[in-house]
Parts: structure tokens; sequence; C-alpha cells
């Protein structure tokens, strides 16, 4: 089961029983134990995942986090968990903070089941910082969330790489809220430059009092458009385009050899019952499309092959998308008689 569907079983967990889960060990339990498997660590091989770990610091002794995740030895990550009901503040983060600077751990995890706030040393080698670079919350779970998630998975923690992200991730965070507080608030800076282009001329006290309304009035009313236009687009195409609206910050697609190779084999089993020539690729975030006349509503198939756990082929009838794992593109021609069932029923339309 990939990544995206246990956590999603997880968010379900905490929608039917929070009330439950009020204590530290409910929430362990429940929660935290389930979300380290799903990263594909083995919760019960205490060589893999250390409960109740214990670091001298000083004058310190027998002090206790409440996880040591560990690869070959090393410790690699620290979580400590607070009852779900709790509100995380670095003020839960003290034991964390003493035992980042003993252990060789880079990556601590500061959580109470349903928030996961993780922290790096990324301003300063060997000492946490006090802001995380990423925070989850299974209430609110987002496709961006699993791709970073997947970093973090046993099979694809490389820590370096981790880190370079972690200051992406920091930094992108860093400028979300400054744009923010310059769209609710626009500073003078900020007027004075829209102003300048828009009435060139003497910059008063007047006219910043003029445009500091209207220019925060402009930038909520682009919002709503942009939000109606997605809106309005999914539902001209029955919702099936949802995922495939660019995400903030935008990044560069690129299609994979085994992408390539993926849509080869379906074009390849396509051609039996349409032109080859109207079979089409193209690239979205999280998986590649498989159209029919590059057309959104005529969805072939897609391939799941972004994860760096298991891949998966998507096959359609109507819109329900049905996903199937696969170890390699060749395995899609076991799926062959359902490409040629979705051609003939999108032909037909």
């Amino acid at each position: 089961m990939e990544l995206e569907t246990k956590l999603n079983e997880l968010a379900k967990t905490v929608r039917e029983h929070r009330e439950v889960l009020a204590t530290e060990e409910a929430a362990k339990n429940a929660l935290v134990m389930p979300f380290l498997q799903s990263l594909g660590y083995n919760v019960f091989n205490p060589a893999e995942v250390i409960p109740e770990f214990t670091c001298d610091v000083g004058t310190k002794k027998g002090e206790k986090v409440d996880y040591a995740v560990c690869s070959n030895g090393q410790v690699h990550m620290l979580l400590e968990c607070k009852p779900s009901h709790s509100e995380l503040n670095v003020n839960h983060a003290s034991q964390l903070f003493r035992y980042f600077s003993v252990t060789e751990a880079r990556v601590a995890i500061l959580t109470n089941g349903v928030v996961y706030k993780f922290f790096a040393d990324i301003d300063t080698p060997n000492r946490m910082d006090e802001r995380p670079f990423f925070t989850l919350d299974l209430e609110a779970l987002r496709k961006p969330d699993f791709r970073t998630l997947e970093s973090f998975t046993k099979s694809a923690f490389d820590i370096e790489r981790i880190i370079q992200e972690a200051g992406k991730l920091k930094l992108q965070t860093l400028v979300y809220k400054e744009l923010e507080a310059e769209f609710q608030n626009p500073s003078e800076e900020f007027v004075r430059l829209i102003a300048g282009r828009v009435s060139p001329g003497r910059f008063t006290a007047a006219v910043r009092d003029a445009f500091a309304p209207l220019i925060a009035n402009a930038v909520a009313t682009l919002i709503r458009d942009k939000v109606t236009d997605r809106l309005t687009s999914a539902l001209r195409s029955g919702g099936e385009d949802i995922e495939e609206v660019p995400e903030a910050p935008q990044e560069e697609l690129e299609t994979t050899p085994e992408e390539l190779e993926g849509f080869n084999i379906v074009r390849a089993i396509g051609a039996r019952k349409v032109d080859p020539k109207r079979i089409v690729i193209r690239d979205a975030k999280s998986y590649c499309a498989i159209l029919l006349d590059d057309n959104n509503r005529k969805s072939i198939a897609r391939l799941h092959f972004n994860s760096a756990t298991s891949k998966h082929f998507g096959t359609f009838e109507g819109k329900h998308e049905t996903r199937h794992s696969v170890s390699a593109p060749v395995d899609i021609y076991g799926h062959e008689k359902a490409i040629l069932k979705r051609l003939q029923e999108l032909d037909g339309e």
C-alpha cells in the first residue's frame, strides 16, 4: 500500500477517534507508530525503532526521548510525542534540543500524532533549529506533503538530500509568510513600487493611503479569481484534471525514461483500436496522464511512477481510476484488456 493511502487512513483514524486519543500513549499507539510504519520502518525491530531512547546529556542523566529511528546502527531521526489535543510549540521540544547535539541525528520530529513538525540543523550544524522546516497536518493533507515525505521513507532516506531540501522548504515557508503579510497589509515599500508603476509621480502620504487598500483588495480579488478559474475548469472536465493544475512553487516537469516506456507500451496496445497518433502523454506533478486526442476528459491510463517506494498503473472505467501495483513498465502488458476496453469506450463517445 503506498504512502498516500496509508496517510489517508491515518487521517481517517484522527477524524473518527480523536476524542479517545487524549493521552500521549494513545497517540503513540494509534497514530505515531502507524505513521512510522507508513514510512517503511519496522516499529517492532528495536534495532530500527528504539522506544524510550536514553542518552545522558551533560548533567542530565537518564532522560528519554520517545523514539529514535535508526539505520545501520546510527540514529537518523528523533521523535518526541505529546497528547493529540496538545498545541505543539518549541517549549515542548526541550529534550529534542538536548539530544540533537549528542547523537548523529540531523532530523527531529515533534508530534501529537496529528501534527508532525520536522526540524533540522539548517542554521547551525549539529544544533537543532528553533523553527520547523516542514509541518504535516493529518487533518489537512496536501498533495505536496506526500512528495516531501517520500524523502523520509526507509528506502529513500538520504540525509544530505533531506537537509538540502529542508533549506529550500524553510525559505519557501518564510517567503510565503512574507507574501501573506504583504498582501494582507501592504508595506510602504510595496505600495510605493505598485503606485510608481500605475501612477508615476511624487509618492506622498495621500498616495500611500489611497493605494494601500486598493492593492489589498486587488490581491484578494486576484486570488479569488484564480480559485474560481480552477473550479470552473474542474467542473467542465468532470473533475478529472483537478490534480493537473500546477501547484506553487512551480517546478519544471521532467518525463522520465520509465514513463516514456510505459506510454509507448500503452500506445502499442492501443494501436489495435485507434490511430496511435491520437494517443498522447501529458506529464503532471504526481503522475503521467495518457490521453486520447489530448483531451483531459478522455483519460486512457495514468502512470504513477514518481514514488520512491512503489509504482502503480492506473486504468479507467468511466471516471473511476483503479491503481495496479507494477514493478516495471513491462507489467503494463498484463492490463491489455482494460486498455482496449477503455479505448473502445472513449472512441464511441
